[in-house]
């Protein structure tokens, strides 16, 4: 398992991202805590989470997986040994939301509060602000390098036209760069990412941390029908997935997973790893079994002609 360069930045992760978003909602700190003890065990060290996590559960106001992550490597002491990426500007009520520079400073703060550091290595444009000037929200965050704040800044969910001019703007103006990107992409849902934003990533080196990717759970074949809607807090959407074609990838990875003795989530993520613009997958894991679906993808030996037929097998 080699590291890879994250875009063009001095950071070097291992293909997998552990998305900090059921930390403080689906499982508590100390599953979360055994579950990073392990993902970092095996030599993984990327760890995404947002200050808005988990605002949207009952009981929350947001916040919590900065809480758990902080908690975690105050105890371990092994902040140097964890590359650490949070995000702003989603909703945090009262007022606190978007991206304009006072916004970001307090949001920033914040953050490395909860996380119980000093620096945040890549802080991320969680959602577009389209009332701030892209300028606005650049100075925000070269005034937060120039403090040691954070190192590097990486976007998600930005239109593809919004996402050039940001890369425009910061070249111009001499402010920082996105230096990652994340988009919502997996075996199933392709056709947003690679219609235009692939290309734009490609050419601008961007390193790509994509989210859902294992289609909030679709991927790894657990829901087939409505009866297995029940087996997770996230079974409710899984009907948009259970169409003909989400049968034929589901199919797809039967057939491959058996191939290669192991899981479809397996597969799935495998999938995308050997993708040239993806990095390093965003993907979950509430217990030590679905984390070693995860840490087995990147070392798949999985072939060209296996990840041609699951291309084909997706197409949309």
């Amino acid at each position: 398992m080699k590291k890879r360069q994250l875009g063009t930045t001095d950071l070097y992760v291992y293909p997998i991202t552990f998305g900090g978003n059921v930390f403080g909602w689906t499982i508590d700190e100390k599953t979360s805590f055994e579950i990073l003890d392990a993902f970092t065990g095996e030599g993984f060290n990327f760890i995404d989470t947002a200050d808005a996590y988990s605002r949207w559960a009952d009981g929350n106001e947001g916040g919590e997986s900065e809480t758990v992550i902080g908690n975690w490597m105050k105890q371990r002491k092994n902040r140097n040994n964890v590359i650490i990426a949070t995000k702003v500007g989603y909703d945090m009520g009262e007022g606190k939301k978007g991206l304009s520079k006072k916004r970001i400073l307090q949001a920033v703060d914040d953050s490395l509060t909860r996380l119980q550091t000093d620096y945040i290595d890549l802080y991320q444009t969680h959602f577009d602000d389209e009332n701030t000037p892209i300028e606005e929200t650049l100075e925000a965050y070269q005034q937060l390098i120039k403090e040691g704040k954070i190192r590097h800044i990486g976007a998600s969910n930005l239109s593809p036209e919004r996402l050039t001019a940001s890369l425009n703007i910061a070249t111009e103006k001499g402010l920082p760069i996105y230096k990652t990107f994340q988009p919502h992409y997996n075996l199933y849902d392709r056709d947003k990412f690679e219609n235009g934003l692939e290309q734009i990533c490609l050419d601008n080196n961007l390193g790509v941390l994509n989210y859902f990717s294992l289609a909030s759970g679709f991927l790894t074949g657990k829901y087939r029908s409505k009866d297995d809607f029940s087996k997770s807090p996230r079974g409710g959407g899984m009907d948009k997935y259970l169409d003909e074609r989400g049968l034929k990838i589901l199919a797809a990875l039967d057939k491959t997973s058996h191939e290669l003795n192991t899981t479809q989530a397996t597969v799935a993520l495998a999938w995308l790893i050997h993708r040239q613009s993806i990095t390093a997958p965003i993907v979950s894991a509430t217990s030590l079994k679905q984390l070693n679906s995860i840490i087995n993808a990147p070392k798949l030996p999985i072939t060209p002609e296996q990840i041609e037929f699951l291309t084909q097998e997706s197409a949309w």
